[in-house]
């Protein structure tokens, strides 16, 4: 496990249960191929992942359907697989907090899942992500996300934009019903990405996918699973991604990683680009009462070993818990908190004129305000980004 000297060894920063820390089955077992390479390492036991992340502080795991039971197990066998793997969960007092479906590996998935032009594709697809949902509901996941990996194009004229958002809100709406039906209890998150595998996908940020949201039939039980990594990639601040998405009350489920502007979709260790960024997100999760998983989608990098693996896990955690002190004492600190006032913070959460009225709006007209004198102020934003780069830097 990471470890350094001094009072970085403070046991706040050690991470329990009741940090809902979780990762998914595909993190810490990523053997570490690639496009260019082959594996580094060897695929992990689902259940023995179970084991060092329970070791290790963390809350739980999440899992595609095909992370657990390899794609085409007969069924006598995927109850055996099922059956061992929820003995591990009860040994370890670990839970599975979130399911998905992979509809990307497999070839039959090449020009998509839900929004392919082959109706037997999109039937298929249909078909193992309701066997998915039956699986994540079995070993006791409330929350099930969608992540649209192949649902995109690389030749523009291939398909009609409008048509692949019908397949998709039909396919959604089908789901709903059926998790509805037998009575799962479940709610849908959708994972936005902007590209890779695909050169452009389907509903590729934050925003989009929220405007697709309002337009299903069942709104009410889908939210969002945002990505540090998505939202960066397309040059996005990843913080106010999950500020807006709070916003609307549809933050389900939440995928942390690190990642580079303009970089393929890198899931580096949390924390381990753009501190700020990261910093303001812990903040906002923790002052915001949103009460679900800190899901870790990340991997370890190629270079590493299996101890690699689990100082990557623990990493993970840490830096989290470490930003989560961070923002303990950006609250308390006397010079940030007078520079916040300088900058009229709080004011922005004040109205600007009420509701409308035709004398208010009179009054409004008739007394705007002196522009130059307005224009005269500073608002002390220098000071302000400097007090929390020396929080970060470990001066304050």
């Amino acid at each position: 496990m990471v470890v350094s000297g001094g009072a970085a060894n403070s046991e706040a920063y050690r991470p329990t249960r009741a940090n809902k820390f979780t990762f998914g089955l595909w993190t810490v077992g990523n053997p570490g191929g690639d496009q260019f390479g082959s594996a580094t390492r060897p695929r992990l036991d689902p259940n023995d992942s179970v084991r060092e992340l329970a070791e290790l502080g963390a809350y739980g795991v999440s899992l595609h359907d095909d992370d657990l039971v390899p794609f085409g197990t007969p069924s006598a066998e995927r109850d055996e697989i099922v059956r061992r793997f929820k003995k591990t969960l009860d040994e370890t007092g670990m839970v599975v907090a979130m399911a998905t479906t992979n509809l990307f590996a497999n070839p039959v998935f090449k020009d998509g899942a839900f929004t392919s032009n082959d109706r037997g594709v999109r039937r298929y697809a249909l078909a193992k992500t309701m066997r998915a949902i039956d699986l994540g509901a079995e070993l006791g996941a409330k929350t099930y996300v969608f992540w649209g990996g192949r649902e995109g194009v690389e030749a523009m004229a291939s398909k009609n934009p409008s048509d692949a958002l019908d397949r998709f809100r039909e396919t959604m709406d089908f789901l709903c019903e059926y998790a509805i039906d037998n009575k799962y209890g479940m709610r849908f998150a959708m994972e936005p990405k902007p590209n890779e595998p695909r050169g452009d996908t389907f509903l590729p940020t934050v925003g989009h996918a929220l405007a697709f949201i309002n337009s299903l039939a069942h709104s009410e039980m889908v939210g969002l699973n945002p990505e540090t990594a998505h939202e960066t990639m397309s040059g996005l601040s990843f913080y106010h991604g999950v500020s807006q998405t709070l916003w609307h009350k549809k933050l389900f489920h939440i995928d942390l990683n690190g990642q580079k502007i303009g970089r393929f979709d890198q899931d580096l260790r949390f924390g381990s680009e753009d501190q700020k960024d990261a910093f303001f997100l812990v903040k906002l999760l923790e002052e915001s009462g949103y009460d679900g998983p800190r899901h870790f989608d990340a991997h370890a990098y190629r270079t590493e070993n299996m101890e690699g693996v689990w100082d990557f896990a623990a990493g993970c955690m840490r830096t989290y818990m470490i930003l989560k002190e961070k923002a303990k004492r950006f609250a308390t600190d006397p010079d940030i908190q007078a520079a916040l006032a300088a900058s009229s913070v709080a004011e922005l959460g004040k109205p600007t004129v009420g509701a409308y009225s035709a004398a208010v709006a009179a009054e409004l007209k008739a007394n705007p305000g002196d522009p130059a004198k307005l224009a005269n102020r500073g608002y002390g934003n220098e000071r302000l980004d400097q007090l929390v780069i020396e929080l970060l830097m470990g001066v304050r």
